[in-house]
């Protein structure tokens, strides 16, 4: 309020109210707080577990001292050492390998072929899909048994050879039984195979084909540089995923082959099983499960490294 004869104070005029400065959100600060349940419980699943391991295999456990474990014999890397040189490590990694990459060669081609004939529309799709997975969803312990009943000696599959003309011994025991461990766990994996390659086809645009097609582009040549190029990533994924979940099924030759089981079927974690529960061995099982997570850990690693340089090549 202003006074006569006093000029009034000049009006400051109003302007744009100043936001506070806020910074880009890749530099806010984050709230960590909320990885805490998912740490507590890594910590609990893996973390605690994987060091009871690694301290087992440094101790002279077995079943004399395993009551007393705390206070069994400390014996460092004997138990490494003999796992390397003394005990079938060496054998059953060779086994689990050539058996995971001959699964997952096998098991690509009937997985990407199975996508690409479900790709496209038609009469009985979801029918047909449904039927391709149920190999995928049947439990391991299921799949061993109704295989282990078919692969008797005078079963369907001897019967099915022998009305082919093929003679064949045991499938169950001996040389055979190798491939019938190959031939069980490609019928069970190869619907991964499929899932993956069909979502990698199905991020592919239709107008892409459509153009290809207007360019005079026969199904071979889009199968080779449209459809191959956008599978690329997925089943490359699929590989190593299957490759580690065939080096890691112990279910599938344990209800299979039951124990003892033939020495052409003792892959890692069967070895394993082995040297705890039948030699009651528990340090150098547990040596030998640590050196198995060792291996295992290279394809991961290498995958890791071709997915980041592909990254950057983009980039």
């Amino acid at each position: 309020m202003t006074t006569v004869g006093q000029p009034a104070a000049p009006r400051v005029a109003a302007g744009p109210a100043r936001t506070p400065h806020r910074r880009p959100l890749s530099r806010r600060g984050r709230p960590l707080w909320l990885l805490i349940p998912g740490g507590v419980l890594m910590t609990v699943v893996v973390v605690i577990p994987l060091l009871i391991a690694v301290y087992m295999s440094l101790l002279s456990l077995n079943q004399y001292t395993i009551r007393r474990w705390l206070s069994a014999p400390f014996l460092g890397l004997a138990n490494y050492v003999e796992a390397i040189t003394q005990s079938p490590l060496i054998g059953s990694l060779g086994i689990s390998v050539s058996f995971a990459v001959i699964s997952t060669v096998i098991s690509v081609p009937i997985g990407v072929a199975a996508a690409l004939a479900t790709q496209n529309r038609f009469r009985g799709r979801a029918a047909v899909r449904s039927v391709f997975l149920v190999p995928y969803v049947i439990p391991s312990f299921v799949t061993a048994t109704i295989w282990r009943t078919i692969m008797q000696p005078g079963g369907v599959w001897t019967e099915l050879l022998g009305s082919l003309g093929i003679k064949s011994g045991l499938w169950l025991n001996g040389p055979n039984a190798y491939w019938t461990l190959v031939i069980v766990e490609i019928w069970a994996s190869w619907p991964f195979i499929y899932l993956l390659a069909l979502t990698g086809l199905q991020t592919i645009e239709h107008e892409v084909f459509e153009a290809a097609a207007i360019d005079g582009a026969r199904w071979g040549r889009q199968l080779r540089d449209i459809v191959l190029p956008y599978l690329g990533a997925p089943v490359a994924l699929a590989c190593v995923v299957s490759v580690l979940n065939h080096i890691n099924n112990f279910t599938l030759p344990f209800v299979l082959f039951g124990v003892p089981a033939p020495n052409n079927v003792q892959t890692l974690p069967f070895l394993t099983y082995i040297e705890s529960f039948q030699s009651f061995r528990f340090g150098l099982s547990a040596a030998t499960a640590i050196l198995s997570l060792v291996l295992l850990a290279i394809p991961i690693v290498i995958y890791l490294r071709i997915a980041r340089l592909d990254r950057v090549d983009v980039r």
